[in-house]
């Protein structure tokens, strides 16, 4: 069974709202108000930030702090590499999206010879890119990046050459090869997307289960299904976005809530069903933002009970396949 490494990166320069560098803090919290040890339980590292940046001008509209999200990501691969190569299981705790491109990168360092799938749960696809993006905010760019797609077809921006050298290096993170084949890509509760998104998601033909699909089909057919079309991936990783979550039925602390979403059960359910395979190296949880939450510190609580519930999950079905396999030694022996 491998340990547990949590990574904190409490970076939020990628995000078009302040507020998500306290998201660890506000998960800490909930688990102390909840009398659980979960944070003193595990080995954790902090990842440096460059949140001092957001006083600087803005001086690339369409790739907002780009550079400064660059150094963010490669700090964050560096980590996720890591603790990947000493044997463990890396559970990163984020601000905002954006440094979910480290981390992608950061896990096909280490297993770069390996097929990597991704299940990101999230409201947004993105998918974004400089040459694209309504807002210019990165945290919407980094499975654009992973994917290594310009989507140029559908261009609206004009980036400058400084912004395009600096995306291009962003994709090249961790290793130069490209992260992520669109078909080990698959979505759960993307619901806000933009034109541009749209058409890389049809062109790319990747699966997006909604929230009503899994509830008309139901949860257990849908994962079969998904974890069908992984199963040539011999290493996985999860991200976990709590817009993802019904922002009406849970909190709207988050930079980007979205009704009509998950409930808590359900994102645990799709966590946990992938836990199972034993191919997840990494999940991430991001995006929550205590400072908008007007429920008190609820949206943290939430993701930090999915969080722990998962974690013990993760512990309990390894250690009884670690017990089978000694039995299964000890008979054949």
């Amino acid at each position: 069974m491998k340990t547990i490494k949590i990574i904190k990166n409490r970076s939020d320069i990628g995000a078009g709202t302040r507020g998500s560098d306290l998201g660890v803090d506000a998960l800490e919290v909930a688990a102390i108000n909840a009398q659980n040890n979960y944070f003193t339980r595990f080995d954790h590292v902090d990842v440096d930030t460059h949140n001092e940046s957001i006083y600087n001008k803005v001086n690339a509209p369409f790739a907002k702090r780009i550079q400064c999200v660059y150094e963010q990501c490669e700090r964050v691969a560096d980590t996720v590499e890591k603790v990947l190569k000493d044997g463990q299981l890396a559970i990163v705790l984020s601000g905002d999206h954006s440094s979910a491109l480290g981390t992608i990168s950061g896990v096909k360092a280490t297993y770069t010879k390996d097929q990597l799938g991704v299940i990101w749960i999230d409201a947004h696809a993105d998918l974004h890119s400089p040459y694209t993006t309504p807002s210019g905010n990165v945290h919407g760019m980094p499975l654009a990046a992973a994917l290594n797609q310009d989507n140029l077809a559908h261009q609206v921006n004009e980036v400058t050459e400084k912004t395009a050298a600096i995306w291009e290096n962003l994709k090249q993170i961790g290793t130069k090869e490209t992260k992520l084949q669109p078909e080990n890509l698959v979505f759960f509760g993307v619901r806000d997307t933009e034109a541009p998104e749209d058409q890389q998601i049809e062109k790319l033909s990747i699966k997006n289960y909604t929230v009503a699909e899994i509830r008309f089909r139901g949860i257990e057919h849908c994962l079969k299904e998904a974890i069908e079309q992984l199963s040539h991936c011999e290493v996985l990783y999860i991200s976990f976005d709590v817009d993802s979550l019904d922002c009406d039925l849970v909190s709207k602390g988050t930079g980007t809530p979205v009704s009509k979403g998950f409930d808590p059960k359900e994102v645990t359910t799709i966590i946990q069903r992938f836990m199972a395979t034993q191919k997840v190296v990494c999940l991430e949880v991001t995006e929550v933002n205590p400072l908008l939450d007007t429920k008190g510190n609820k949206m943290a609580e939430t993701a930090f009970d999915v969080l722990n519930t998962v974690t013990q999950f993760y512990l309990e079905t390894s250690t009884r396949d670690v017990k089978h396999n000694k039995r299964d030694l000890l008979e054949t022996a």
